[in-house]
């Protein structure tokens, strides 16, 4: 009403403009007068209401909002060091003039090329004691080929640590201190972690020495992507902010209890951007005890490569629900090849427990121990079954396999609806130009505008199968595709040795 008011003033045309003026400057003074008034007695009513036990409403959130998390942070930081670990490197010395044909000319031969001389890097990251004796939890790639580590202390101690065991797939480390009755922070819970939980994040970042930002939990169960078949990631990811030198630094909620372990951040610039990701305190919990009692981590291993159902996938399948993953390739005399598992097959259960995407199924896997009996859901040709499989052990070795990362997604002309030239794979092809040597079709070239090309397949590619129908020849692409009808078509292809599914819907002009 106010604001109607003013306007009204200022379009008016019966007064003159002085008194115009006085008019709008009465009412300006008015309004603010009156703002202020409402504000002040509106605000204390709500502040009153919000102390109140049992109010409700809007204002009842003031009383839930902490003012201050001082009080956890002085809990946590005596928990939190500085982790500086020296390597040397052997650096080539560049001496560029000794290329010239001057110097040549008057030293020859006896003139090095160029030198190489010691050099020592530094790193700097963070860890966290989780036990009084001096035991420390830090990242892999903090303390990965250092010659020497320090340990810096909040009560401005520094001591040298020592490498009790190291996880790469992980990202996890256990460093040992000389020392007793050190503050320590107890693990918390991850799998209760809720996204919107508010945590704080303590580290080192920058050789800014004990500093805490604050965030929520974003996401849970993240991965990268980033990674090869030999790491496992089920990341907590958080907005707090997170910089080089958190690596290895703690996590907490507001419990004071931690719940992850700082590992990356995911930033074009190398700054903060508000994507961190932290490793889960259960993950650690299980990493550092097999580290502290065997010196290595053992997981377990099915054999498969496989790759999340899509809708795409389900579509040409014509599965009426999305859900599970699917088998792009069995190890042979693997677990999975023992207990029966194919190709094409889909894993919808394990243990009972429904599976949601390729990365969650490997890290469950990974997380039981070898030689445990395990029940696989599958569906096979529409039809659900159960399967039981003995797993192995992980080996790094043949990690691609199972690596669940592949979530993509004369010559013939068989491909007019696929928009791709391709040729049989024989042995000499194979060598010719690098593939696999798999039984299938080679793609020999793309059409950029065609369907092949927008499902992301490549030049150099291995078509092994159409629809479940292996082909050999332009005639078999041709069958095969029929067998589609009016659904998009499924691709099992090879690249540089990997299978994976891909749906491609061919061009029906």
């Amino acid at each position: 009403m106010r604001i109607e008011k003013l306007r009204k003033v200022f379009s008016g045309n019966t007064m003159t403009w002085g008194v115009r003026f006085a008019g709008v400057l009465l009412l300006a003074v008015l309004a603010f007068g009156l703002g202020a008034y409402t504000a002040r007695h509106v605000g204390a009513q709500q502040l009153r209401a919000s102390l109140t036990p049992g109010s409700s409403g809007p204002s009842a959130n003031i009383a839930g909002a902490r003012a201050s998390y001082a009080d956890i942070v002085d809990r946590v930081a005596p928990a939190v060091v500085a982790v500086r670990s020296e390597r040397r490197v052997r650096a080539a010395m560049q001496m560029p003039f000794m290329e010239d044909p001057f110097f040549r000319q008057f030293f020859g031969d006896r003139l090095p090329r160029e030198q190489s001389q010691p050099q020592i890097e530094r790193g700097l990251g963070s860890g966290v004691i989780v036990r009084s004796d001096g035991t420390i939890l830090t990242n892999y790639h903090v303390v990965d080929g250092a010659q020497q580590i320090k340990v810096d202390l909040p009560d401005k101690r520094t001591l040298d640590a020592k490498v009790v065991g190291t996880d790469k797939p992980s990202d996890l480390a256990v460093l040992k201190v000389k020392a007793s009755n050190l503050p320590v922070l107890p693990l918390g819970d991850s799998d209760k972690v809720r996204v919107g939980d508010v945590v704080l994040a303590v580290g080192n970042p920058l050789g800014l020495e004990q500093t805490v930002t604050a965030g929520i939990i974003s996401a849970k169960g993240r991965s990268t992507g980033l990674s090869d078949g030999s790491s496992f990631e089920d990341f907590l990811q958080t907005d707090a902010p997170i910089n080089q030198g958190n690596s290895g630094g703690a996590l907490v909620n507001t419990n004071g209890e931690l719940v992850g372990i700082n590992s990356q951040i995911l930033s074009p610039s190398g700054g903060n951007i508000g994507i961190g990701f932290a490793i889960p305190s259960n993950m650690a919990k299980s990493v550092m005890e097999q580290l502290l009692k065997t010196g290595k981590v053992e997981r377990g291993q099915l054999g498969v490569g496989i790759q999340k159902v899509t809708s795409d996938i389900a579509a040409s399948l014509g599965l009426q629900n999305v859900q599970g993953v699917i088998v792009n390739s069995v190890l042979p005399n693997s677990p999975a090849d023992r207990a029966g598992l194919r190709q094409g097959d889909i894993i919808t259960a394990f243990n009972g427990s429904r599976v949601v995407d390729s990365n969650e199924l490997r890290n469950r896997v990974a997380s039981t121990a070898p030689g445990t009996v395990v029940t696989l859901t599958v569906l096979r040709d529409g039809r659900e079954q159960q399967l039981r499989a003995t797993l192995g052990e992980f080996n790094a070795n043949t990690a691609n396999n199972e690596s669940g990362n592949n979530d993509n997604g004369g010559s013939s002309t068989e491909g007019g609806a696929l928009g791709l030239g391709v040729q049989p794979v024989t042995p000499e092809l194979a060598m010719q130009l690098n593939l696999a040597l798999v039984s299938g079709l080679a793609v020999m070239s793309v059409n950029p505008t065609g369907a092949a090309a927008e499902a992301g397949i490549r030049q150099g590619d291995v078509i092994e199968q159409i629809n479940h129908q292996a082909v050999h020849t332009a005639a078999d692409v041709k069958t095969a595709l029929q067998r589609s009808g009016s659904r998009p078509a499924l691709l099992l292809v090879n690249r540089e040795g990997q299978s994976f599914y891909v749906v491609v819907r061919p061009d029906q002009g």
